[in-house]
């Protein structure tokens, strides 16, 4: 009697040696490539890494390419600074045509002229500049009754969404060939790049749809010091390893604050410390309300909470770790 393949396929990976794990804390500037999901992406670096713990900082389209921050290790802990963090953006949006799901990936279900000229096109911009609202798109992982929006879009259903306030930093006309419009804009958390390209398009009068979008930049964390997955499998794990950015890299906007043995040693131990028994700005402190707490000998402790005259402790590193 033979084996089942089932039972033949399990044998096999029974006798495949597992690939040890590492504890790795740090973060990588990932450059995620056209037509991958973010969730893929840090499954190959993850990988890759053989790292035990492991996750991204909020996530990018298949369409979209750019900066995705990945944390390993400890640097988990602060993912959701990155989560809250401004985003930058270069974007090419095509006036003259919606889709069904405001970018290329979508059907067209609108084609108009496109009557305007640069000038219209940097008038419509400067109108979306500050604080705006947005109705999210319907193929979105926004969730109603506990399913996500795009569910219901590909069931062929709409349904009613609130407008929210987002922020828009910074609108910048990078080319205009009309009907391409590429342009940078910097904003807030929750803003959705296609939602602001149709909006412009319908502003326009001509509607709009997405077409390309790359992130450069994610708080203050660049395109500049990023890596492709190509790159990180062309080289050996010693390689690897010189591409990942410290966990504080992820704080960068975050006073320091450098303490005692003493004051260390309680801090770690989640103790709430009086500012004013610290040799710190405190002004500076309290107006930040969140700072970075290193040791004497330069280890990142973790991040605490300074606007109520103490320094608490709200999220530590492991000992060790760092």
């Amino acid at each position: 009697m033979t084996d089942s393949p089932r039972k033949s396929q399990g044998a096999k990976d029974a006798a495949r040696p597992k690939v040890p794990r590492r504890l790795l804390d740090g973060v990588l500037l990932l450059d995620k490539p056209l037509g991958l999901s973010s969730n893929d992406a840090l499954i190959r670096a993850k990988r890759l890494y053989r790292v035990k713990k492991a996750g991204h900082t909020g996530t990018l389209d298949p369409l979209a390419t750019g900066l995705l921050p990945l944390c390993f290790g400890e640097a988990t802990k602060f993912s959701q600074d990155l989560l809250e963090a401004d985003k930058t953006y270069e974007a090419t949006m095509r006036l003259g045509i919606r889709t069904t799901t405001g970018d290329a990936e979508g059907e067209a279900v609108e084609t108009r002229a496109v009557a305007c000229d640069e000038a219209a096109v940097r008038e419509a911009m400067a109108r979306f500049l500050g604080d705006i609202v947005q109705v999210p798109p319907m193929y979105s992982a926004l969730k109603r009754d506990g399913k996500p929006l795009y569910e219901y879009a590909r069931a062929g259903q709409t349904v009613e969404r609130e407008g929210r306030e987002v922020k828009i930093l910074a609108l910048d006309l990078l080319a205009c060939a009309l009907p391409d419009v590429t342009f940078r804009v910097t904003c807030s958390k929750g803003t959705y790049v296609r939602t602001l390209a149709e909006d412009i398009g319908e502003t326009l009068g001509c509607g709009a749809h997405l077409v390309m979008l790359r992130r450069t930049g994610v708080g203050a964390l660049t395109l500049e010091h990023a890596v492709t997955l190509d790159a990180l499998t062309a080289v050996d794990e010693a390689a690897r390893d010189v591409w990942l950015q410290p966990v504080d890299a992820l704080l960068s906007t975050f006073p320091a604050v450098t303490l005692d043995a003493e004051a260390a040693r309680r801090f770690t131990h989640g103790q709430r410390l009086p500012l004013n028994a610290l040799t710190l700005d405190r002004t500076a402190c309290e107006a930040a309300e969140r700072v970075r707490v290193y040791d004497a000998a330069g280890r990142l402790l973790g991040v605490a909470k300074a606007g109520v005259g103490v320094l608490a402790p709200e999220r530590l590193l492991v000992s060790g770790s760092e």
